[in-house]
């Protein structure tokens, strides 16, 4: 007989390491009638087969602060639970065989000192010592990081299953979820099979999808978009080799491989450029512990490569071809979270080969979001919403995963963008703007103009960590805006409706802003959480007495929708995506109004037009709608057209502009030119972590309104006073480039990092953004200090204000 109980407060789904993460995690908190479900037996689908490299350092601050919890964990498990988890901290090297790679692993490494990891940049001869087995020739540089380690997957999971049984989850094999009832928003409970033919159902508060390759299917059953698919992924184990002793986790990206050390044995692994997707027509249903045929024709470069770099492994047998099959997502970052279409259905899957070293801090973040029903920091990495509704689209998976596999260790590059699966949304002006030498960068799945080619000049990129091919074009774009006019698309970013009777009460509750406005009135505005953190950075224009229209960053649009609709409440308001109906395009710059002024009889004067306001208008034989808002510091207008209408818009703007010197703009120049302006970027200078008031953002709050979310908050640290602030910098040598995550230094101490970098075209420098830790100081103590950036390892002198560079006063734009 099953011992599956009727009812839980949550029912995990899936038996890997991540799902044995969350059930302990969870139990740690005090839940109880906690359950997990696993189809066949623990780490029977992808765990058991990882190659258990636990590394410390990821992309930002929190993934990496999620990594180093792993580590940790995993190095107590074993005396909680009394499972041998096998780790080990050996070490890690990673070489470059490359001046770009080099460049790219030394500002890892700065990053990393940034983030609290203890790391060394090291020369060929420094690496040879740490790991003599290695072939140098053409090494440039390594980098070391002494703590971190390796493990046993299989164990690690077992022992957190172990340990949440022990404080009373019910964990469950050889049990098939096959189905799920809904209600409204939420799921009611889950169907289980059992393998002996048993089944039945249980009623069930929260529904945990942890089904790594099969997240995709479980989350349609549940309603709930979870974009992955399956890779193969290959490794050798060779048979033991005489004096083999313990070595450092060895990476060597440039050739697409990982070595690791175990038990006198050499294991192997790859990320190729081109992988090989599986499972396209679903998953065998008595997969367990099993591998896929072998490709030794696929691996056989790597393998050749490897035998130059370690010569040992020339005279080493094979005991072990492995093949078998990981899960990805479509930009590398694993699935965490509330799923946005249910309002009980969470998400911890798609870890991209990264499992063992995320799924402790992973399952840790996730349940502290479930316990307290808020995240605990900024997830925006990870968190399941940053997915567009058609991501889920099975070809389209397929397409990007022959990709995404293979990024683990290509270069990462800045502004790198994704090769396969494009083309799938575009803008009412995307064939204008490439008949016009538009190179297209794509985000959410939007291909939009990132720069534009000159005549001759091949319209792509060509990728470094200095000045890319496109630098000067950006930069004559930057200057167009700055001194004559510019046009860019901005069609793609989000657009949505609040209409109904209580549409103005419901955002003045849901915002910090003020919209008791007149109708045209535009409002600047963050969405808080309950600690005053920055959940959404929008702009409000109210368009009657009963209909707004926000407008959010084109990645976010779904987050900050979702947002807004778990706060309705019993407020009479209905929300609608409307970002596809219409096509935007900015036109910016001093003789803004000039160029209006010949495509429309409207009058755009400060009288009639002042900046923050929007108005209906004719432009050319048809209609348009204008707001007087900036994004770049500049005069200029956001010129809102439909969709049947948005062709002749651009024609009638772009005829009007020819003998004006009309610059079509990409998205890098409206980077460079917010970042000369002070201007926040959401994700990156601003989070759900952020407080507004430290993040410079108090003057868009206004506490006057007696009760909107995060109210009480924003009054406290008002009281209390600001533990960071956000800093503007400039670098004194024009040449490094500044990107994001170099370390500010303050006063010979690193205190922080840039949470943006970019070119300033205009101040003739890189400069960048960040929070700088000032508790207990005044802002001339604060500003008073010398202020450095790191950039590969060397620190560059830096010119420090909280103003803005550009414009301070704000003049420019309401000229």
């Amino acid at each position: 007989m099953s011992n599956v109980p009727d009812q839980a407060r949550v029912v995990i789904v899936g038996g890997g390491v991540i799902g044995c993460s969350v059930a302990y995690h969870l139990t740690k908190l005090g839940w109880k009638d906690v359950v997990l479900l696993e189809r066949k037996q623990l780490t029977s689908g992808t765990t058991w087969h990882a190659a258990g490299l636990i590394a410390q350092l990821r992309a930002t601050a929190n993934m990496t602060k999620l990594a180093k919890y792993s580590q940790e964990l995993y190095g107590n498990l074993e005396a909680e639970t009394g499972v041998a988890t096998g780790f080990k901290r050996c070490g890690s090297i990673t070489v470059a065989l490359t001046d770009e790679r080099r460049e790219e692993i030394f500002r890892q490494a700065s990053m990393a000192r940034a983030f609290g990891v203890e790391v060394e940049e090291i020369s060929p001869a420094e690496v040879k010592a740490k790991y003599e087995h290695l072939n140098i020739d053409d090494v440039k540089a390594g980098v070391w990081l002494p703590l971190d380690g390796q493990g046993d997957p299989a164990n690690i999971a077992l022992a957190l299953a172990k340990g949440a049984r022990n404080r009373g989850a019910r964990v469950i094999e050889r049990t098939k979820v096959t189905g799920m009832s809904k209600q409204g928003r939420k799921i009611t409970g889950v169907d289980w099979v059992a393998e002996d033919g048993e089944s039945g159902h249980i009623k069930a508060d929260m529904v945990v999808n942890c089904g790594g390759m099969w997240g995709h299917e479980l989350g349609r059953m549940a309603g709930v978009n979870v974009p992955l698919h399956a890779c193969e992924h290959f490794y050798i184990v060779t048979e033991a080799i005489p004096g083999l002793t313990q070595m450092p986790v060895l990476r060597v990206p440039d050739e697409c491989a990982y070595y690791k050390e175990d038990a006198g044995k050499y294991l192997l692994g790859a990320f190729e450029p081109n992988s090989k997707p599986w499972g396209m027509n679903g998953i065998p249903d008595n997969f367990e512990f099993d591998q896929l045929p072998e490709d030794f024709d696929h691996f056989e470069p790597i393998l050749e490569a490897a035998c130059e770099r370690i010569p040992m492994l020339a005279e080493a047998g094979i005991h072990t071809f492995f093949n078998g099959p990981e899960s990805f997502t479509p930009d590398d970052a694993y699935h965490l979270g509330l799923a946005p279409e249910m309002d009980n259905v969470w998400v911890a899957a798609g870890f991209n080969s990264i499992g063992i070293q995320s799924a402790g801090g992973a399952g840790m973040a996730l349940a502290q979001w479930m316990d307290e029903g808020q995240k605990p920091f900024d997830l925006g990495d990870v968190d399941i919403s940053r997915m567009q509704p058609f991501q889920g689209n099975k070809h389209y998976l397929f397409e990007r995963s022959k990709e995404t596999l293979g990024l683990l260790y290509a270069d990462h590059f800045p502004y790198r963008q994704k090769a396969t699966a494009r083309g799938v949304r575009r803008t009412p002006f995307h064939h204008h703007l490439l008949e016009q030498g538009a190179v297209m960068g794509e985000i959410a799945g939007w291909e939009r103009a990132n720069w534009f080619a000159n005549e001759g000049q091949k319209a792509e990129y060509e990728y470094s960590w200095k000045r890319q091919n496109w630098f000067e074009n950006s930069a004559a774009e930057h200057r167009a805006i700055r001194e004559n006019v510019g046009m860019y698309d901005m069609s793609s970013f989000g657009k949505i409706r609040v209409e109904g009777p209580d549409a103005e009460v419901f955002l003045n509750y849901v915002g910090g802003g003020d919209y008791s406005v007149p109708v045209g009135k535009i409002v600047y505005t963050q969405f808080l959480n309950s600690r005053a953190g920055i959940e959404a950075d929008v702009t409000v224009t109210r368009l009657s007495e009963t209909a707004y229209l926000v407008v959010t960053p084109a990645a976010t649009r779904l987050a900050d929708q979702t947002w807004m609709e778990r706060h309705t409440g019993d407020f009479r308001v209905v929300i609608t995506d409307v970002t596809a109906g219409e096509g935007v395009l900015a036109v910016m710059g001093p003789n803004s109004r000039a160029l209006l002024e010949r495509v429309s009889p409207n009058d755009f004067s400060n009288a009639v037009n002042p900046f923050g306001t929007a108005q209906e208008i004719e432009l050319g034989m048809g209609l348009a709608r204008v707001h007087r808002v900036t994004y770049v510091g500049e005069l200029g207008w956001e010129i809102y057209v439909s969709s049947d209408m948005a062709g002749h818009a651009f024609d009638t703007l772009h005829a009007a502009g020819q003998d004006m010197g009309l610059k079509l703009c990409g998205m890098h120049m409206m980077d460079s030119c917010r970042l000369e302006k002070g201007f926040r970027h959401f994700g990156h200078d601003i989070t759900c972590e952020d407080h507004v008031l430290e993040a410079g953002l108090g003057f868009a709050v206004k506490t006057s309104k007696p009760d909107f979310i995060g109210r009480d908050a924003v009054l406290a640290k008002k009281e209390a006073g600001l533990n960071a602030r956000m800093v503007q910098f400039r670098l004194k040598d024009p040449e490094p480039l500044l990107y994001h995550n170099e370390p500010i230094v303050r006063d010979g101490e690193i205190v922080g990092y840039l949470s943006s970098g970019s070119y300033g075209h205009t101040l003739g420098a890189a400069i960048g953004m960040g929070y700088v830790p000032c508790k207990g100081e005044t802002l001339d103590q604060l500003l008073g200090s010398s202020f450095e950036i790191e950039v590969a390892g060397v620190r560059f002198a830096a010119e420090a204000q909280t103003r803005p560079w550009y414009d301070p006063k704000g003049e420019r734009a309401k000229a």
